[in-house]
């Protein structure tokens, strides 16, 4: 069974755990009361944020450039889809974290206390910037969720090995 370099393994699985840490952060945030914890918690989310763009760069980059190219599993309509699908995911990475920038700037933040920037005099911007950073983050997170539900109906159902070609300890189980 053929399975993707290390490199691409290793960005595909820290974009997944960053994209939903990262979602749940923002989503308990302001849980915590007003103050330092909860200004922690948010520059945790904002550091974090940072990390991914990184990665996700990264990631495109060495696709482009270097990464291993696998054949497609399947009918020529389930590359079409799988090739939709990643395409979605990367997309919708950034536009979340392009917003989620904008929602820096939008709202006047501060980061760890160091970092401060300015707010928006526009309430009615900060609204939209903010719910479309809410909104994207739900999406990408149903799309990630559907990413893992086709993933293992290829791994289960199919068993055609899709799963195992980002997670080769299951071809060797």
């Amino acid at each position: 069974m053929m399975t993707y370099d290390r490199a691409t393994i290793r960005f595909h699985w820290a974009s997944a755990a960053l994209v939903a840490a990262l979602w749940a952060v923002g989503q308990t945030a302001d849980w915590f009361p007003r103050g330092a914890l909860r200004g922690g918690v948010w520059s945790t989310h904002f550091t974090l944020g940072a990390v991914l763009i990184v990665v996700w760069l990264a990631r495109i980059g060495w696709r482009a450039t270097s990464g291993r190219r696998l054949p497609s599993l399947g009918s020529p309509m389930l590359a079409w889809a799988a090739k939709a699908g990643h395409g979605l995911l990367y997309l919708g990475i950034g536009f979340v974290c392009a917003v989620g920038i904008a929602n820096l700037f939008g709202h006047g933040s501060t980061i760890w206390g160091l970092v401060h920037f300015p707010k928006l005099d526009d309430k009615a911007l900060r609204g939209l910037i903010a719910v479309s950073h809410e909104w994207g983050a739900n999406l990408l997170l149903l799309l990630a969720a559907g990413h893992a539900c086709v993933s293992l109906f290829h791994q289960f159902v199919l068993r055609d090995g899709a799963l195992a070609r980002m997670w080769p300890a299951l071809s060797r189980g």
